[in-house]
């Protein structure tokens, strides 16, 4: 009867194993095909304005950004020299006093809420072509980011807020 049990108990448990091994490469592939959506927010890509929405691609050996599916960087991965990121917070005022205008308890409360802005930024030197630009990414993908660049860098993400600048 006890071999019974523990034949079932491993026969459990490899099922799991496999139904967790095919799911998550599948749910992976599914990411990076599409790519994160972000916000560039600026640096050195020459060809891009700030504020243009995009895509990153992270693959095993390179980091892509596309714009309507055209390359504007690729950067391989082993050249990348520094990971970063970020929060902006702010209040929000102005759609506190638009809410003022309508119900002035509604407005006092929506200015004491606050909203955050995700930012990471990437620099690399390839070379003699050295680069960096920073993009906003959506709170839900921030993580998943900054873990996808850490795993195919090699690199420690710094939190910029923790940095100490001196003059």
């Amino acid at each position: 009867m006890r071999s019974k049990r523990e034949f079932v108990k491993k026969l459990a448990a490899s099922l799991l194993c496999l139904a967790i091994g095919i799911t998550v490469p599948l749910s992976a592939m599914a990411r990076s095909n599409d790519g994160y959506k972000v916000t560039y927010d600026g640096g050195s890509v020459s060809d891009a304005k700030s504020g243009t929405d995009m895509h990153l691609i992270i693959e095993s050996s390179q980091i892509q950004l596309v714009k309507d599916k055209s390359d504007v960087v690729t950067i391989p991965a082993s050249s990348v020299t520094e990971i970063s990121y970020g929060q902006d917070v702010h209040r929000r005022i102005g759609a506190a006093i638009g809410l003022a205008t309508v119900s002035f308890g509604v407005g006092a409360l929506m200015a004491l809420t606050k909203s955050k802005k995700h930012f990471i930024g990437i620099t690399w030197a390839d070379g003699s072509t050295k680069g960096g630009f920073a993009m906003q990414c959506d709170k839900s993908d921030y993580r998943g980011i900054l873990a996808g660049l850490e795993g195919v860098t090699g690199k420690t993400a710094v939190d910029s807020e923790a940095m100490t600048v001196k003059n």
